[in-house]
């Protein structure tokens, strides 16, 4: 591990830019302003630590994999015939339009991580980190984004524009990285607002009653909408985070986990009539968990 993070670092000294911003810039905070009392070298941090680093690299894989599920997804038709329509808005009209319309998907997006098996395999390694601070939110599996490719090419798509849909992925990612800081603001008015770390920390809580909670990039009004907001009072604070799926400890092991148990695709070279039919009944059962998953509220229980 430690000869493989030296690699990538002298191979591609960037790497290191990332991890170095969010420690000057957020570590500050953590320590003046504490949600809970953890040593900084705490257990998990060699595992962040490798994701931050290895993400600039990895990147580059989950942008491919986005623009093949984006394309694959066909979202980009129906939002075609919204582009005369978005075109002749105002600029403040359209930007405002697109904020909302992103959010919108980017909300069903991670709700349906969750809730369908196949994209859980993905997004568990990002809930698989027990302590929430600076770093952890950096573990994320490089395929687990491309949830976000549809919710991006929509926009493009429907003649937002490349400037402004780049902006609300970038601060999307931004802000993401800032709600899983260790620090104790409650910012309680904001809460059906937009975004907080109090509203994040109850979506990354393994607390029985805070599962498939919060998950809202920006607008916790989708959580308020479709019955998945969750924010208790009587100054209660999630202090349990994790996953109960068995997402192994390191990094290359979290890279690999998702792909465990999976079929060869060498078979499809052998089988290809056998293995089309079993991926055509794949994509039903998928198509059926989207149902499933937009119809109802979310129960306690996926992770």
């Amino acid at each position: 591990m430690i000869a493989f993070l030296a690699g990538v670092v002298v191979s591609y000294p960037a790497a290191l830019a990332p991890v170095l911003l969010l420690l000057v810039v957020v570590v500050p905070f953590e320590r003046l302003f504490p949600r809970h009392r953890q040593r900084f070298f705490r257990p998990g941090l060699g595992t962040d630590l490798a994701w931050g680093i290895a993400q600039p690299a990895l990147k580059l894989a989950g942008a491919v994999a986005g623009a093949a599920l984006a394309l694959a997804s066909l979202a980009w038709l129906p939002a075609l015939m919204l582009r005369p329509l978005v075109t002749s808005m105002p600029f403040w009209a359209r930007s405002a339009a697109g904020v909302v319309l992103f959010d919108a998907l980017a909300y069903w997006g991670h709700r349906w991580s969750h809730e369908v098996g196949f994209l859980w395999r993905f997004h568990s390694v990002h809930h698989s980190s027990e302590r929430m601070d600076w770093i952890s939110g950096v573990r994320s599996h490089p395929l687990d984004g491309t949830v976000l490719a549809p919710p991006v090419v929509v926009l493009l798509a429907a003649g937002f524009g490349a400037k402004l849909t780049g902006v609300l992925a970038v601060i999307q990612i931004v802000t993401g990285l800032f709600l899983h800081a260790n620090v104790r603001w409650r910012w309680r008015p904001l809460h059906r607002v937009v975004a907080t770390p109090e509203f994040h920390h109850w979506h990354h809580s393994s607390e029985a009653d805070a599962l498939n909670t919060n998950y809202s990039a920006f607008l916790p009004v989708w959580d308020v909408l479709f019955g998945t907001f969750f924010m208790p009072g009587g100054g209660r604070r999630p202090e349990v985070y994790g996953t109960a799926a068995p997402v192994p400890d390191g990094f290359l092991a979290q890279l690999w986990y998702p792909f465990r148990g999976l079929r060869n695709p060498a078979l499809a070279l052998r089988h290809p009539m056998a293995e089309l039919r079993r991926a055509r009944a794949a994509l039903r059962r998928g198509a059926t968990q989207i149902r499933d998953a937009t119809r109802r509220r979310p129960a306690p229980g996926r992770r």
